[in-house]
């Protein structure tokens, strides 16, 4: 039977595939298999296998399927004392056996989703100095620059299609956290293959350090970063533009850039200024914008109106606010409502009270929102005065949405829309409970991080909407890297965005959700893919020629397995180029 090259992992690595399995051909020997994740199986190595790789011996006598190694993680999981216990527990299983991991993540993502990512994760980078086992990812610092292609090269893959990279100044709502913040684009590219089935050798975490303003940290003996204050200005422009550079001449110009958890002083600039030269986005703003409107758009079938019938209040005016309060306008232009009409159904209330024209300081994203209005300096004065029919909390201010702001929603609202989406739980701005109790079941509502079901006296139980940005960015960054698109665009987002609405039920909206269940979200993922690959070609953005027919086919060909693969050892005819193998018989 033939088996066709799929991709070079190393020189010292093949995978090919046949109609049911993939087989490795390695040239790696002995304990080192065992040590490299990508390969080791553990205990599910077969006696040939062992025999082969010179690792006969090295493990226990027995053979554990991945079923039973599944079930021996389950069961050290439950015994672990807290979440942050268990984010240590998963991560050294990805630091050990790359498949397993993502079998157990994908065996029940409901369950492990909120500890590998929010909101475990801000705790895990919070004390990510003292769970700090072994690097996982590259770490770039300020003092690295003109040197930056070179550290690239000491990545060991070649064939990275995804990069998440972050300086950590503005982690989830928990603010400068430096270097520990390189939890987040760990987290981040996890999500990428558990939940969108982009391979883990093609994703890239990056944490670029520019020093820390957090005093705490620097203070701190135990802090791995480095120890003084912030770089800024044109030592800071100068860094991210070799970063950006370098990545697109080694891995190529659609290599996918996800800027992660920048400070809104560089997000929107750094974004404004890349968008149109590499293949970047900004997830804080761009994908944040594209899980809320799939909200928005979902709640639209319970409301029965349209996005132009709605006035829009946000509580925060940050990069998440400004990505939603664009993707808004854009869905209302695309309903035919004019683009100055559609901005001023979009009002904002930030830390020195309602944005309005004529105050002090305002920046260029905010201007758009400013609307002529008198001055008001609390969120409850400008929920009593505009009356909107929505209102989104994305400000990390925990409890914005007061127990009276919740009943004055109520009161001039059939269905008052509230969405709580500031990361992680301990900053949302309410709860999921108090907005069905106060709403008397009325209200609808989404938040960042998970709530449990919600039961009122009256019998009806509400499962609470995950606005979890997971629904997007996988199946955006698995759609963009198959098509090898160029730029990622506004428009993918929201072709993103109604993509995931359309995908809600009448059972999910009759049950609360706005959502999908999770345990959907690989089947989503590839939904918004194959949506996102038309987007990029329909804007002539994809470079995959010619256009593929089964756009579906596409996706699902390069989406990851955690099923184990076999490995053939001796009777691999090893060339001196590897590349030149096209097929081998067995």
């Amino acid at each position: 039977m033939a088996h066709g090259l799929v991709r070079k992992e190393s020189v010292e690595t093949e995978m090919h595939k046949s109609e049911d399995k993939t087989f490795v051909y390695t040239k790696k020997r002995g304990y080192d298999v065992t040590r490299y994740p990508h390969l080791n199986k553990g205990l599910a190595f077969s006696l040939q296998e062992r025999l082969q790789l010179g690792i006969h011996g090295l493990l226990p006598p027995c053979f554990f399927s991945q079923e039973v190694q599944l079930l021996q993680v389950l069961k050290n999981y439950e015994i672990k004392k807290d979440d942050l216990d268990r984010y240590v527990f998963l991560m050294g299983i990805q630091d050990r056996n790359e498949k397993l991991f993502y079998r157990v993540l994908t065996s029940d993502i409901d369950r492990f989703m909120p500890i590998i990512y929010t909101p475990t994760v801000g705790l895990a980078c919070q004390q990510y100095g003292l769970t700090f086992r072994r690097p996982r990812g590259l770490f770039i610092t300020i003092h690295d620059r003109g040197h930056i292609s070179t550290l690239l090269q000491s990545w060991p893959e070649k064939d990275i299609r995804a990069v998440c990279v972050t300086d950590g100044e503005r982690i989830l709502g928990l603010g400068d956290l430096g270097c520990y913040g390189m939890g987040i684009p760990v987290g981040k590219l996890a999500l990428y293959t558990a939940c969108g089935g982009v391979p883990p050798q093609q994703c890239l975490p990056v944490m670029l350090d520019v020093g820390t303003d957090n005093e705490g940290l620097l203070k701190d003996p135990l802090y791995i970063g480095l120890r003084h204050k912030r770089v800024r200005g044109q030592a800071y422009d100068d860094l991210l533009d070799e970063f950006t550079k370098a990545v697109s001449e080694r891995y190529g110009m659609d290599c996918l850039i996800q800027f992660e958890d920048f400070a809104n002083v560089n997000a929107f600039r750094l974004l404004s200024k890349y968008r149109n030269k590499y293949c970047t986005f900004n997830d804080d703003i761009q994908g944040t914008a594209a899980v809320a409107v799939a909200g928005l758009l979902a709640a639209l079938r319970i409301t029965k109106s349209k996005m132009c019938d709605h006035t829009i209040l946000f509580q925060g005016a940050g990069e998440a606010a400004m990505g939603i309060a664009d993707l808004i306008a854009m869905a209302m232009q695309k309903e035919g409502l004019a683009k100055e009409a559609c901005l001023k159904k979009i009002w904002m209330v930030d830390s020195k009270g309602l944005i309005v024209k004529g105050r002090d300081h305002l920046t260029h994203e905010k201007e758009p929102f400013a609307h002529e209005h008198p001055q008001m300096n609390k969120l409850e004065e400008a929920v009593l005065d505009l009356k909107p029919t929505a209102i989104i909390g994305v400000a990390a201010v925990p409890g914005a949405f007061s127990e009276q702001i919740i009943r004055h929603m109520a009161s001039f609202n059939k269905h008052p829309i509230i969405f709580a989406l500031s990361n992680p739980t301990s900053k949302a701005e309410c709860t999921a409970e108090q907005c069905y109790t106060l709403t008397e079941g009325r209200g609808i509502f989404a938040s960042g991080s998970p709530f449990d079901p919600v039961t009122l006296p009256d019998g009806r139980t509400f499962h609470p909407g995950q606005g979890n940005n997971a629904y997007i960015f996988p199946g955006v960054g698995l759609g963009v890297t198959a098509c090898h698109a160029r730029h990622v665009t506004d428009e993918i987002f929201l072709t993103a965005a109604e993509a995931l609405a359309h995908l809600v039920t009448e059972k999910d909206l009759a049950e609360g959700r706005l959502y999908p269940p999770l345990n959907t979200i690989r089947e989503v993922s590839i939904t918004l893919a194959v949506k996102v690959i038309e987007c990029a070609y329909n804007q002539k953005l994809a470079t995959l020629l010619p256009e593929p027919a089964d756009k579906e086919a596409l996706v699902r060909s390069l989406t990851y397995s955690t099923d184990y693969d076999e490995f053939v050892v001796d009777s691999y005819p090893w060339p001196e180029n590897s590349m030149s193998v096209q097929s081998c018989k067995l």
